[in-house]
């Protein structure tokens, strides 16, 4: 899964700087492009000729070092790599790239990647435990950057504890499962759509939901982050898109409907995230309504179910529903999927805390014909959606879909 890749390695100021060593030379033997950058508090601990030696390219450690005068080189090795991995990453790495300082080749080329991130985290417990190093790796993790976890072992400073660098063996496994991961939905295009729909009453009014898009935004994510060729269909959402994908704006449920319509035949999954109106106007009106009175009486008509629609023009989709239900919700999630003729619905409680619109997290249940499938606990809905997505990808290869 290395073999050929570029791979990134900052290495930063804490003693366990000499596993970088280890961890840059098991890259190597496993066939990946290693280009380190170091700290300059990390030539302290050991030297970049062990890290040119091992990684047989020039290690860079000063911003201002511009070897090659056709080139940026912060710039040009963040947009050629492939992966960035920072082991050991010190509190302060992570402070810097949680609130966007560059003062440094490791951070300037960290804040120009647009490519994945694993940070592997090492430092003293309470250093590790401090409420301001917590948050700032549940920013960068919110932002799709991913942790490998420290060990529980004798420090540098003599505590027995939480805070020693994985090692290194540990950190090529997460590296290679991650490209092992990106593979999955290789060759595949998925449809997602995501945010809720605007049904115009006149001019300057319209019906709308609470929806974000924020569920369906980390599922395009995934899935693009999977390998797939990904198109997301967009009605009003309070987030930025993520990068990489096909965004297609719609308004209201007959735009969505047709957007959907015109690209399924071409598509492998459909992932329906977005809250579409049940029911919209019976009429829009051109000026805007004036008040007349003390109330004002609007007449509805439906609007065409989507899901419905698709999954009776199904062929060999995998079509994935979502459900939000305030009760009942294994039942109703079940009738939803089988009057709609989809492959999972995926259910959640919206009156439940820290579930729903608009929040950060989520916690749902996954339903099958078979029944439940799987029941995730409250997670981000970034940490969601990659669950979500794998679980897809397991589905797709069960029922044929292998993935070449």
């Amino acid at each position: 899964m290395i073999q050929g890749k570029r791979i990134v390695l900052g290495i930063t100021g804490g003693i366990a700087a000499y596993k970088g060593a280890t961890l840059c030379s098991r890259l190597v033997q496993a066939g990946a492009i290693v280009h380190v950058i170091m700290t300059e508090s990390a030539t302290k601990f050991i030297t970049p000729l062990t890290l040119q030696t091992l990684s047989r390219n020039e290690v860079f450690i000063d911003t201002f070092d511009e070897r090659d005068p056709s080139v940026v080189s912060h710039i040009n090795l963040a947009d050629h790599a492939d992966l960035i991995v920072v082991a050991p990453a010190t509190a302060n790495v992570m402070a810097k790239l949680a609130n966007g300082h560059g003062d440094d080749m490791l951070s300037t080329t960290l804040l120009a990647a647009t490519c994945p991130l694993i940070i592997a985290p090492a430092m003293n417990v309470h250093m590790y435990e401090h409420p301001a190093v917590i948050r700032n790796m549940e920013l960068l993790a919110e932002r799709g950057a991913m942790f490998v976890e420290p060990g529980t072992g004798q420090l540098a400073c003599g505590y027995v504890a939480k805070g020693r660098l994985a090692e290194p063996e540990d950190i090529v496994a997460a590296i290679e499962a991650w490209f092992a991961k990106t593979n999955k939905l290789k060759g595949k295009h998925v449809l997602v759509t995501a945010g809720g729909t605007m049904e115009r009453l006149d001019p300057v009014r319209y019906l709308t939901n609470d929806s974000s898009g924020k569920m369906g935004f980390a599922i395009a994510e995934a899935a693009k982050l999977m390998g797939a060729s990904v198109t997301l269909i967009a009605g009003r959402t309070t987030e930025k898109p993520p990068s990489g994908v096909t965004l297609v704006r719609v308004q209201s449920a007959a735009d969505m409907l047709e957007a959907v319509t015109s690209l399924f035949p071409q598509v492998d999954i459909v992932v329906k995230a977005a809250a579409v109106a049940d029911y919209r106007p019976a009429k829009i009106h051109e000026q805007k309504i004036k008040k007349t009175g003390n109330s004002l009486v609007l007449e509805m008509e439906r609007t065409t179910d989507i899901l419905q629609t698709i999954g009776e023009q199904k062929t060999h989709q995998l079509l994935v529903g979502f459900a939000a239900e305030t009760e009942h919700i294994e039942r109703y999630a079940l009738d939803k999927l089988r009057r709609k003729n989809c492959d999972l619905i995926v259910a959640n409680d919206v009156s439940a805390e820290g579930v729903g619109f608009n929040g950060d997290t989520n916690a749902v249940e996954v339903y099958g014909q078979e029944g439940l499938v799987k029941a995730l606990p409250l997670m981000s809905k970034r940490e969601t959606a990659n669950r979500l997505m794998d679980l897809i990808a397991e589905r797709l290869v069960k029922r044929g879909g292998n993935m070449e």
